[in-house]
């Protein structure tokens, strides 16, 4: 089956359509990332009708593991007719042939052909882009991002990630990826692609775990939202570590960019008003002068972003 590949160019704000009755104006979403499926259906302005998450090992290279994921994730759309099925998938993409390249953190979805394995289950058409930039597409249509020509949507916690709308478009060029590997420091800790200093290897929820044991910090404040809300002087040194460490990549984004707006997704919510303003402080101190002063901003509570934004990928090719 062949894939063709779309530009993520936006068409106008949707709105209900009053021709469009019953399961015809569900869409179809689906979020793989390394050890879940997550699927959706929606409607066209925006609102989840049903959810679903299944998981996988990621240790295993078998795709038998996602295989019976999906299946069980997609099972969501039983008895339901979407109009089409947005996905949205980590690792390095090949959109038009609808086909994961390579995910370091899970071997099984390193070649693993998305659009055509959701396309039999569901009997939908199925569009396929990378993580990052089909959750910009959820911020623009339904979220932060709207009426906004330019800004990033930042994904945060083991997942990190950043699409970009620049003056109305998605960036999407072929091969590119998320800005989880750019290098920050030379001399940095290896990463799990090989190389060292990459984004990813300092602001992570695996760094701020790492971190946290070795400070001596109990295990249960080994999470973001835990260590923002203690007194210890400790915790908060680590989170505002963690804030610095997420604007090295930000900072590089809004001087090449010029983004002004960035919404926050993630672990990043866990951390609430207090890591948001942080995050804020530091990307403001790192701006140069002569764009617009960037602002912070978090997603949706539900974090449906990513679900969100692969709706708005089948709106986007209709």
């Amino acid at each position: 089956m062949a894939h063709e590949r779309f530009p993520l160019r936006l068409v106008p704000d949707p709105v209900p359509d009053a021709r469009v009755s019953g399961d015809e104006g569900v869409l179809g979403a689906v979020e793989v990332l390394p050890g879940v499926v997550r699927a959706a259906r929606l409607s066209r302005t925006g609102v989840v009708l049903g959810r679903t998450e299944a998981f996988y090992d990621t240790d295993d290279a078998s795709p038998d593991g996602v295989d019976a994921a999906l299946e069980r994730a997609v099972a969501v759309f039983a008895g339901h007719r979407p109009v089409g099925v947005g996905v949205a998938a980590a690792g390095v993409v090949d959109p038009g042939a609808g086909r994961i390249l390579e995910v370091n953190d899970a071997p099984a979805l390193s070649g693993y052909p998305l659009a055509d394995r959701v396309a039999a289950l569901v009997g939908a058409p199925v569009r396929v882009e990378h993580r990052a930039r089909v959750q910009v597409l959820g911020d623009r249509w339904f979220g932060a991002g709207r009426g906004r020509r330019s800004f990033a949507s930042v994904s945060t916690g083991e997942v990190l990630g950043v699409g970009i709308l620049y003056d109305g478009d998605v960036l999407a060029p072929a091969g590119g990826r998320s800005g989880a590997h750019m290098t920050v420091t030379a001399s940095g800790e290896p990463c799990t692609c090989g190389r060292r200093g990459c984004w990813k290897t300092v602001a992570t929820t695996r760094w701020l775990r790492e971190r946290a044991a070795e400070r001596g910090l109990a295990p249960q404040l080994a999470s973001l939202g835990a260590l923002t809300a203690s007194q210890d002087p400790v915790a908060r040194n680590l989170v505002e570590r963690y804030a610095e460490n997420l604007v090295l990549g930000l900072a590089t984004v809004q001087q090449l960019f010029a983004c002004g707006l960035f919404v926050l997704h993630g672990e990043a919510l866990d951390g609430g008003e207090p890591f948001r303003a942080l995050v804020e402080a530091r990307l403001r101190a790192d701006a140069l002068t002569g764009s617009e002063t960037p602002s912070v901003v978090l997603g949706e509570a539900s974090d449906t972003g990513a679900l969100l934004g692969a709706a708005g990928l089948v709106l986007s090719g209709r």
